[in-house]
């Protein structure tokens, strides 16, 4: 199977080094060059711009393949670049190609995407990732939305980019971008009851080590997890998590979950407490409990998603 693949961050660019590794041919384009570089050093095929990622979806393509379109994945920032480039490849397409954004789209702009390709006979996916850049590099978990006859079309690239039984065709295209919007929804909330929970113990008269007590709860406790696991990485490399910063920083995906539950008539004050107390942490003192308990969130965010949380 041979795919075009636009997006070469911390997530794309683990993904396309995954996918070569499963005998799956990519065509890749970034607009920076650096890891482009990279990836082509590992198998990849260069693109020097869109029209020129599409020629090379071409040349080796098989019977089949040209039968059944050329696929591109997204792997870009939610909001305009992606309706940038979903605007760029709608002109360069033809009917029958397959655009999948596996970017952390909303669901609602992911509709409209649709609607606009489907006018022109482009098809769609969306494909919502966890596993943070080591999930990518080794295996995702996929929630997948998109037309069943287009799941089996790529049901190939979906078997060799997600970790063995972490994927699911869940609906009709928006289902995945859902599913991921609730699923950091969740995150948003575990996170935070941990985060509380490290500053209490932190607090307490009993002088806890903390990373004792959390290799405990890490082996066969009903809270074992891997946030838990993360966390006791983070420990393990500073006790005090005095790098860390205690402003948490907020992509969209858990107020675009308070947002919807509002709008769907759903009481979730766990989701929206964790939303807020992210919105406010730059007002709580480093080192009062509060500013601790914002450190974890941070440092959770440092070990799963290598986000910059040290502070400047």
């Amino acid at each position: 199977m041979k795919i075009g693949y636009i997006g070469l961050g911390k997530m794309g660019k683990n993904m396309v080094l995954h996918l070569l590794e499963q005998g799956i041919e990519v065509v890749a384009f970034n607009r920076s060059p650096e890891p482009v570089e990279e990836v082509v050093q590992a198998g990849a095929i260069k693109a020097e711009n869109l029209e020129d990622l599409v020629v090379k979806l071409d040349p080796s393509a098989t019977a089949q393949d040209d039968k059944n379109g050329k696929i591109i994945w997204l792997m870009l920032t939610a909001g305009d670049v992606t309706d940038e480039f979903v605007k760029k490849l709608s002109e360069i397409l033809k009917p029958g190609d397959l655009i999948i954004d596996g970017g952390n789209s909303y669901y609602k702009d992911t509709l409209k995407r649709a609607e606009l390709l489907t006018q022109k006979g482009i098809h769609f996916m969306d494909i919502g990732v966890s596993g943070g850049p080591k999930g990518a590099r080794t295996g995702a978990c996929l929630m997948i939305g998109g037309e069943v006859e287009d799941f089996e079309k790529i049901k190939d690239l979906v078997v060799a980019a997600a970790a063995p039984e972490a994927f699911a065709h869940l609906g009709p295209v928006g289902a995945g971008h859902f599913a991921k919007m609730v699923h950091n929804g969740i995150e948003y909330g575990m996170m935070e009851a941990i985060a509380e929970g490290v500053a209490i113990l932190k607090n307490s008269e009993f002088n806890f080590d903390l990373k004792k007590v959390f290799e405990v709860y890490n082996h066969r406790s009903v809270i074992e997890s891997r946030l838990v696991g993360w966390l006791l990485d983070a420990l393990k490399e500073d006790p005090e998590l005095s790098d860390t910063s205690p402003v948490i920083a907020s992509t969209g995906e858990g107020e675009w979950t308070v947002k919807t539950a509002k709008e769907m008539g759903i009481s979730s004050p766990v989701l929206e407490d964790s939303f807020k107390i992210r919105q406010n942490s730059s007002n709580d003192q480093e080192n009062s409990p509060s500013g601790f308990r914002n450190k974890v969130v941070s440092a959770m965010r440092g070990q799963f998603g290598q986000h910059s949380v040290k502070k400047n």
